[in-house]
């Protein structure tokens, strides 16, 4: 899957999302609104995760869903 369907079904989305990050809550998702530099901000912000970290835990996570 790539970042442009996420975006189009984010209020389907997120709640994938909170199962794998749960520490993100429902306010920290209506404020991303889809934007992926948001949500990696947050996760790194959450889970103190490194930049790298982050960004190759969204594209594995975003890559192993079938929708």
């Amino acid at each position: 899957m790539d970042w442009n369907q996420v975006e189009g079904n984010w209020k389907q989305v997120k709640g994938k999302i909170k199962e794998k990050w749960g520490k993100l809550t429902d306010d920290d998702l209506d404020v991303i609104d889809g934007k992926r530099d948001q949500l990696e901000g947050k996760i790194q912000e959450r889970y103190g995760y490194q930049k790298d970290q982050t960004r190759k835990e969204v594209d594995d996570w975003c890559g192993r869903q079938t929708w």
